[in-house]
């Protein structure tokens, strides 16, 4: 299960994380979690109608989440605190759920199936509406002391920047994710309408989004191809910090920013290769995500496959 602000995406995967069916329908925030229950619960029978298919069960939540009793903590785009979602689940499916954050669970199945195989000391960066990422060092993944690690777009990128959706200033995510980019783009027509024009015209009625901003960049609009530039830049300058501290053999990078702008990967490279010691990157290696629109389900499923073979092992 992949459980964001917009939508549920479920799917049944394999061992070897190929996904036999799959099912989404739109994300009811004014429900609640009650409301996302159900919903959850309709989307694994509509992939799975005889439950004895589902060893178990892995939910990956946009926000922060206690993996060790399955509670989402925060999660600012659903409206939710405290919720224990491992234990509602597991009372009405009757299998072992597993919850994680939605990018360390992307980061788990980019590891086992996806452009991080392979290698044992591994960064992975989605950029979507937020940005987030997942560590694995030494062939283990990273949780940190609550579960917790791995929250890249809330590393300080500048010193009392640009405000956050998370409170503080100069986050990462505040220069570089989906909703920061629109917003900077609103900021930048703006200031210069007659340059911003093309971006209005990509937006036609609707708001200008950092999907917009993609389409304009692509149809050759310089104004929009400077921010999707600048982006890449701030990306690569929060890695940067991150491979000296972490020395990762790959990073892995993907969503839907990078998704719908791969040309962004080989951007973030240069400048992570310009501003780190050079034995730091001289074998780091940059890919893009392999996995697509199924990162988040195949790693959910991935990381609950793990946890139900660590529950038999006890």
């Amino acid at each position: 299960m992949d459980l964001g602000g917009t939508k549920i995406h479920a799917a049944l995967v394999d061992a070897r994380g190929r996904v036999a069916a799959s099912h989404r329908t739109g994300t009811d925030i004014e429900g609640g979690p009650s409301k996302a229950v159900a919903d959850i619960v309709r989307c694994v029978h509509a992939c799975a109608p005889d439950l004895a298919e589902v060893g178990a069960v892995g939910v990956g939540v946009a926000g922060q989440v206690d993996t060790k009793k399955g509670i989402v903590r925060s999660a600012p785009n659903l409206g939710w605190s405290d919720f224990p979602l491992g234990e509602r689940l597991e009372q009405v499916l009757g299998v072992p759920v597993a919850v994680e954050n939605d990018v360390r669970a992307i980061s788990w199945g980019v590891w086992r199936h996806g452009a991080g195989r392979d290698v044992d000391d591994l960064l992975v960066l989605f950029v979507g509406t937020g940005v987030g990422g997942g560590i694995v060092s030494g062939g283990l993944p990273i949780t940190g002391d609550r579960g917790v690690a791995g929250e890249i777009g809330h590393s300080t990128l500048v010193q009392g920047g640009r405000l956050c959706t998370c409170g503080r200033r100069g986050c990462l995510e505040a220069y570089a994710g989906g909703w920061a980019i629109a917003a900077r783009a609103r900021e930048a027509v703006a200031e210069d309408p007659e340059a911003g024009q093309a971006i209005l015209d990509a937006a036609g009625k609707g708001e200008v989004t950092a999907v917009v901003v993609s389409q304009a960049a692509a149809d050759g609009d310089p104004l929009a191809a400077r921010l999707l530039d600048e982006t890449a830049r701030c990306l690569g300058s929060g890695l940067a910090g991150l491979v000296h501290v972490l020395n990762p053999r790959r990073i892995v990078l993907g969503g839907g920013v990078i998704d719908g702008n791969p040309h962004l990967v080989d951007i973030v490279e240069s400048v992570v290769r310009e501003q780190t010691i050079p034995i730091f990157s001289d074998r780091l290696e940059f890919r893009g995500s392999e996995l697509g629109p199924q990162a988040g389900v195949i790693g959910a499923a991935s990381l609950a496959r793990r946890r139900l073979q660590e529950r038999s092992a006890a």
